[in-house]
């Protein structure tokens, strides 16, 4: 059983290239309504693009890809959008490294991701929500991350929904429901991807067809 939650933040304060999106006209959309979709087969769609000593963030052939060559930090991505109330959908891959490892979604970061919603798996069966606030993390379902069968462990595919409506904060993993909590804080801003490691370095996770829909 995980006994730590998630360790050290490295904080990027990114200018994205992509053009911010408001929620003007967005509420006469339908629920289930695309408001953002990418395949990640066009570079120039916003997703930072980071090749570090410590750990790589760029498209792959057709996939977003989160390299960490470092124990113990976690990354993210954001592609520059700006929502409220929204459902993301995402399908993840570990291509390398340690099935003890973290990647999942983000929902409403501020400007220079200090402060966020989380969800995340793990690729030894582990899932957990929760924030980071002004660059502090915390888990709000649990005090760890939990068990849960509806994980595909190795390097099988998961396919993860984060719901982030009002206060409600739901994980979906494989279709089934894993977690839901409420937390009203954030209320609006970016959507994103993110990684991390733990003990051993090496984690390689690969991300595709990422949407945000209305809920």
């Amino acid at each position: 059983m995980k006994t730590r939650i998630l360790f050290t933040i490295i904080l990027l304060s990114l200018v994205s290239l992509a053009c911010m999106v408001t929620t003007t006209g967005l509420e006469a959309l339908q629920p289930g309504s695309i408001l953002f979709k990418d395949d990640f087969s066009d570079p120039s769609s916003g997703w930072d693009r980071m090749h570090a000593d410590t750990y790589l963030m760029d498209y792959s052939n057709g996939l977003y890809a989160i390299f960490l060559a470092q124990a113990d930090v976690e990354v993210w991505s954001n592609p520059g959008l700006h929502f409220q109330d929204v459902i993301i959908e995402v399908d993840a891959t570990k291509a390398g490294g340690p099935d003890d490892n973290t990647f999942g979604v983000i929902c409403r970061s501020n400007k220079d991701g200090s402060s966020f919603y989380f969800s995340v798996i793990s690729s030894d069966g582990y899932y957990a929500i929760g924030k980071v606030k002004d660059g502090e993390q915390s888990l709000l379902n649990a005090n760890v991350m939990q068990p849960s069968n509806e994980v595909h462990q190795g390097d099988a595919l998961n396919h993860m929904r984060a719901d982030c409506v009002g206060d409600r904060l739901a994980l979906y993993v494989n279709e089934m429901k894993v977690a839901e909590v409420h937390d009203g804080e954030f209320i609006a801003g970016d959507v994103g991807l993110l990684a991390g490691s733990f003990d051993v370095p090496g984690v390689y996770i690969n991300f595709e067809n990422f949407m945000v829909l209305k809920p």
